[in-house]
């Protein structure tokens, strides 16, 4: 069993390490100092509910559904266009952090954001509800609970160490430019994925 918990933690971790809009949101808010604890913990538990699903087997049912697919790719692709022009207005305008300064960011502007981030994206149901859960179903019960406990702790090492991580690079945000650096990437980012997902969605 500890064999096959490692393997849902290797393959968990494999495919929310990758560059996405997640990581670069979990990061710039990192960096912000911006709810730091909770942001990555909502993306964690949303990551584990959604493991949760594709090992129950609903990714089935989801894949199966053209019209769904369209619908949720056309939105989210719209929210990360949004969140786009939302960071690379912000590498427009500059900013800068003075040492222990956080960012006025409401609790609630927050938590909607990250969910989001999080839920309108549909690379996050492709990795966690179809690609995890058609993997855990290769084990025999209760090996795909096992596999799937393996790839939803992979998500809370993961998020957090990023989120934690970021704000030991604080002192380098002290100059603006690097604020628009760290924006302008986040603005790619999510256009990058907003297109794929869009490409995705109208050839589906």
């Amino acid at each position: 069993m500890l064999l096959t918990f490692l393997t849902g933690m290797g393959t968990g971790g494999g495919l929310i390490i990758a560059i996405g809009a997640q990581n670069a949101f979990v990061l710039s808010q990192g960096v912000r100092k911006n709810h730091y604890i909770l942001i990555p913990l909502i993306c964690a538990v949303c990551d584990a509910i959604l493991v949760a699903i594709g090992v129950a087997g609903v990714g089935t049912f989801i894949a199966s559904s053209k019209l769904l697919s369209q619908v949720a790719g056309m939105g989210g692709a719209a929210f990360l266009f949004c969140y786009g022009v939302s960071s690379f207005r912000s590498a427009i305008k500059g900013a800068h952090l003075e040492a222990n300064q956080k960012t006025e960011t409401s609790l609630k502007a927050a938590v909607l954001t990250t969910l989001a981030v999080t839920l309108l994206n549909p690379h996050v149901y492709i990795d966690t509800i179809l690609l995890l859960g058609s993997i855990a179903g290769q084990f025999q019960a209760p090996g795909h609970l096992v596999f799937g406990a393996g790839a939803a702790t992979a998500s809370f090492i993961w998020f957090f160490t990023l989120s934690l991580a970021s704000r030991l690079l604080a002192p380098l945000f002290r100059k603006e430019h690097s604020w628009r650096i760290l924006d302008t990437l986040v603005g790619m980012v999510m256009w990058a994925i907003a297109f794929s997902v869009l490409k995705t969605s109208l050839s589906a």
